[in-house]
């Protein structure tokens, strides 16, 4: 899928010479209408926008993106909410989405029906966090075939043999967890050891775009610029949920933030 969405983003950004800067908001923080307003703001910063369906059980995600989920469901955000958040996002704004979420999830909604109205109301990839290869081999393929590319998870105890299959297996795009950690954990390891495992995942194919994840905060994200993208998600989270206890605008407060990110990736 050389020619998607996704794809040309990565392209632009290497045309200004910096990283992709990629978002993550849960889908329905703090309600439907605000997480869209949300959404539509940080936009006309951020390159890709990852969107999150709330899980009541997230094994991968750390307190701040929990918070964020659980405001979500306590406001009764169901999958058909999430759908109608991204198609409402997408009608107005050609950014990249990528829905990220949990495996059941989609296995409860049902395989085929969920791709199909994943295509349907523009998302344009997905990353399952607890579908690993190749476990995922064949749910891959049938992304490929509605043209959502689905990302690979790459971690820092990913053996060389299982790296270069996950890479050759992999669409346009891999995503590096940067250390032993649920996401918002402090980044225990030195952006140096981080990227020096990032040099050796993209020599194995310098044509697979490679974000790194996990721990990136606007106190280190300039650390990680030879990257093709930086994701951040847990601060943005916290900066919703500190906005929400001041009863500020977490809209007008979070778009100042990636704004900053941005900036810090120029």
């Amino acid at each position: 899928m050389i020619n998607s969405p996704i794809s040309l983003a990565f392209k632009n950004c290497e045309k200004e010479k910096r990283p992709a800067l990629l978002t993550y908001t849960v889908a329905g923080d703090n309600t439907k209408k605000k997480s869209l307003e949300i959404l539509n703001s940080i936009s006309s910063h951020a390159d890709i926008c990852e969107i999150g369906f709330p899980h009541n059980t997230p094994i991968a995600d750390g307190g701040q993106i929990q918070t964020s989920s659980y405001r979500a469901i306590k406001n009764g955000i169901k999958m058909k909410d999430v759908f109608q958040i991204v198609e409402k996002f997408k009608n107005k704004n050609a950014k990249p989405v990528i829905l990220m979420g949990y495996y059941n999830m989609i296995c409860q909604y049902g395989e085929n029906k969920f791709l199909k109205k994943c295509k349907k109301v523009g998302v344009n990839g997905l990353i399952v966090v607890d579908l690993p290869w190749p476990d995922n081999k064949i749910f891959a393929k049938k992304c490929k075939k509605n043209f959502i590319t689905f990302v690979q998870l790459l971690s820092p105890t990913t053996s060389n043999l299982r790296m270069r299959k996950i890479v050759s297996d992999s669409h346009e795009m891999l995503y590096l967890i940067s250390m032993l950690s649920t996401t918002g954990g402090k980044l225990k390891v030195s952006p140096k050891k981080i990227l020096k495992n990032y040099d050796k995942i993209k020599k194995i194919d310098k044509s697979k775009n490679l974000v790194i994840g996990f721990g990136i905060t606007s106190k280190n994200i300039s650390s990680f610029k030879k990257a093709d993208g930086c994701v951040v998600g847990s601060e943005i989270c916290k900066k919703i949920s500190k906005s929400i206890e001041k009863r500020q605008n977490p809209v007008t407060n979070v778009s100042s933030m990636v704004k900053n990110l941005r900036t810090k990736l120029l």
